[in-house]
């Protein structure tokens, strides 16, 4: 590495508007003032949580900060002020913003390197309006912060050879103007059984003791899987391993045909669809099917075929097929306790 590069360890936000180009097409002078209008937003508290804007590009921005609490509650204080700004849903501009926190390279008054990447990999996989944050942002904010987050699961940003766990904030209409709290008490476990309870809608991270929290947060991983966008080449990858597949099953059969050694092709082909459907799986993740569930669908679908393919007069699948289902029934009764 050149000794002239200079690299620091710092909290990285990434914001873009999502829909654009749509708003300047309809309406080029409407579109650049809310555009203005969201950067003076952006501009007033990144100063006020000291951090300062790094890169900018058309209607997106880098920012970074000193402190990963300030990075977070300076996104939950821009969207929410950004939301009260929107009054013509056909020109408003809802921002998307990613956090993480990594090392990167500075360039004059520019960050560049992986920390960067990610962080706009992070934004571009956010709703509209949505706050991504990465597992080593979470981890510093989760008890210093009253809104809640929610595991969305593991992601596989474009370009990145690894998955990155991935959380997002929650509750952001309903978030206290002043979000910092700098050492949360413990709450006195005999006072809450002698006091009244109130009841709340969804307990705030800071409400909770550290291990308690963390038991929470436990129970949710990696059941709970929000409907949230699956990583954005997914879909480009299992078209282009489909096509491969297909020639390679295409190439058996032929192989198959002209051997004229009994018909076996189906066998390598049958492994070659579980194969896919198991990388496919992501896509048919509900809040009612989560992701071992529906690989678990496609495993015993699998062996169904096998005990087809191999009939010999008994159907052997449901002993494995009710195996998978007594763990299912127990993983889902452990999480409703």
């Amino acid at each position: 590495m050149p000794s002239d590069i200079q690299r620091k360890l710092t909290t990285i936000l990434a914001a873009d508007a999502a829909g654009y180009s749509r708003v300047m097409e309809l309406n080029e002078e409407e579109g650049l003032r809310s555009l203005k209008a969201a950067r003076a937003v952006f501009k007033k508290f990144i100063s006020r949580h000291h951090g300062r804007v790094a890169n900018t590009a058309g209607d997106g921005l880098i920012a970074e900060f000193p402190s990963v609490v300030e990075a977070v509650q300076c996104a939950i204080e821009v969207q929410r002020e950004l939301g009260d700004l929107q009054h013509d849903p056909e020109t408003a501009l809802n921002f998307r913003i990613g956090i993480h926190l990594g090392d990167v390279m500075v360039d004059g008054e520019d960050l560049l390197g992986e920390g960067v990447n990610l962080a706009a990999r992070l934004q571009s996989m956010a709703e509209p309006g949505g706050i991504l944050l990465s597992q080593q942002v979470y981890d510093q904010v989760r008890s210093k912060l009253s809104v809640g987050f929610d595991y969305i699961g593991e992601r596989r940003p474009k370009n990145f050879s690894e998955g990155v766990q991935v959380y997002c904030v929650s509750n952001l209409a309903q978030a206290e103007p002043k979000m910092h709290v700098p050492e949360p008490e413990r709450p006195n476990r005999a006072k809450a059984h002698n006091g009244p309870t109130q009841p709340s809608a969804k307990p705030k991270a800071s409400d909770w003791p550290d291990d308690e929290f963390d038991e929470v947060l436990n129970k949710k991983r990696p059941e709970t899987v929000l409907n949230t966008p699956v990583d954005d080449d997914l879909q480009e990858r299992l078209t282009r391993r489909a096509k491969q597949f297909g020639l390679i099953f295409a190439g058996l059969c032929l192989i198959d045909i002209v051997s004229d050694r009994g018909i076996w092709a189906h066998w390598p082909g049958l492994i070659l669809l579980t194969v896919w459907l198991l990388q496919a799986a992501p896509l048919w993740v509900t809040e009612r099917r989560s992701l071992p569930f529906v690989r678990g669908a496609i495993v015993v679908g699998a062996l169904v075929l096998i005990n087809l393919f191999s009939w010999s007069g008994f159907f052997w699948v449901i002993w494995p097929a009710g195996a998978l289902l007594f763990v299912h029934l127990m993983r889902g009764r452990r999480k409703r306790t």
